[in-house]
């Protein structure tokens, strides 16, 4: 069932995308590009086990800002992220840490619209996702407070 945009209420992750996240986090470490964006792998400490966890991410600079949006409501690393504020990023051999500060609803809005044109492959895995159903940016912008966005802050 879905709403009146078309897209379902309740999104999940594919089965295919733990698999695909692992090759992205090798070729990562690599620094091979995929997509034509430049990936890195956020690393945080699981919110209760403290192994840490790595997931590739997309992030895209708006306004000389970095940011990251979490691309399905309840998503894993967002809620790792959530606990503990501080990750490490990689990308190849360099890696930074970095304060992930989440944004209001009303904050992510300009940049959720903006997300389709900064991180283009990003759309295709939020159509198949259901998330979206055609793209626009005004269907992401509909995503705020469904869909976290985490600006990166250094680390003093």
């Amino acid at each position: 069932m879905g709403t009146p945009d078309g897209s379902t209420p309740h999104a999940k992750p594919p089965w295919w995308l733990k698999p695909a996240n692992k090759l992205f986090i090798q070729m990562s470490k690599l620094g091979i590009s995929f997509g034509g964006e430049s990936p890195v792998v956020l690393t945080v400490p699981g919110r209760n086990s403290g192994v840490p966890r790595s997931t590739p991410i997309t992030p895209m600079t708006v306004d000389g800002r970095r940011y990251v949006v979490g691309g399905f409501p309840g998503a894993d690393w967002v809620k790792n992220v959530r606990a503990a504020g501080e990750v490490t990023l990689r990308r190849g051999r360099t890696t930074e840490r970095v304060r992930m500060v989440e944004l209001s609803a009303e904050d992510a809005k300009p940049l959720l619209r903006a997300f389709p044109t900064e991180v283009p492959t990003g759309v295709g895995f939020m159509k198949r996702s259901g998330l979206v159903k055609d793209g626009r940016p005004e269907e992401f912008e509909a995503l705020a407070g469904r869909c976290a966005v985490f600006r990166f802050d250094p680390l003093d």
